[in-house]
């Protein structure tokens, strides 16, 4: 398992360094397109924690920590497609509009994962269902502010 989590690690200091680098597209759908489905992927695997935050399943504290780690590079990824010139897809105009306030939303869904993480680190099933209920009220915190309702 520690050998799966080193990858994982390698993997998204790789992830952080391309995402970095993709400060432009070639065109607003492709930026769309991508934090689209980074977002996406994200819901996939934040969702895939519910029922075990829920009590619905068993709580597996090695299946936790190794889907946050995952979430967490993921939940790196969105922010470069909120490109300017990308304007559309799922986002209000609000996230343009006010750039300041969607960055405090970022921070405050970053600072939320890595509470997360920590909690899923510690194999405490309590601090992993607070981290996680905090994680997904800065996600819903964001989607009422800046996506449009579906």
């Amino acid at each position: 398992m520690k050998k799966k989590i080193a990858v994982l690690a390698s993997a998204a200091m790789l992830t952080l360094a391309a995402t970095s680098s993709m400060a432009q597209f070639a065109k607003g759908e492709d930026a769309i397109k991508y934090r689209e489905s980074a977002m996406a992927l994200i819901g996939s695997h934040f969702g895939r924690m519910a029922p075990v935050a829920k009590k619905e399943v068993p709580y597996n504290a090695e299946q936790i920590k190794a889907n946050v780690a995952v979430l967490s590079v993921l939940a790196q990824l969105p922010w470069a497609g909120f490109a300017p010139g990308s304007e559309g897809g799922e986002s209000k105009d609000d996230v343009w509009l006010d750039p300041e306030g969607f960055k405090q939303a970022e921070d405050d869904f970053l600072a939320a994962m890595d509470k997360l993480t920590v909690a899923a680190d510690s194999g405490d099933f309590d601090a992993f269902r607070v981290a996680f209920g905090n994680t997904g009220k800065s996600c819903k915190s964001c989607h009422d502010a800046y996506r449009k309702e579906k």
